[in-house]
């Protein structure tokens, strides 16, 4: 049951430079482990302190956010398409 991720921009220094990768992970949590297996560099902007992912970094399936589908307990379908999407703020004075 493969899904596809896409990485954001952000990460990328991080993946080295890989923008899309495949996983067959079942929900959330096991996706955020195989990241981090992947690409150690990520846990410390996937995770925080408390070893919970990050408040600021967004999951879509298929271009829903996955809280409205149940976040963690949401299972992968064959061919889910799952963007991560950290949460950006700033602005000017």
């Amino acid at each position: 049951m493969p899904i596809k991720v896409l990485l954001p921009n952000a990460f990328q220094k991080h993946t080295n430079n890989v923008r899309e990768i495949e996983s067959t992970a079942a929900n959330l949590p096991e996706l955020v482990k195989d990241m981090e297996a992947r690409f150690p560099a990520l846990r410390q902007h996937l995770r925080g302190e408390d070893g919970q992912v990050r408040k600021f970094i967004n999951f879509y399936v298929n271009e829903e956010d996955i809280r409205f589908l149940g976040n963690e307990g949401y299972a992968f379908q064959d061919g889910d398409e799952v963007l991560v999407i950290p949460s950006i703020a700033g602005g000017s004075v």
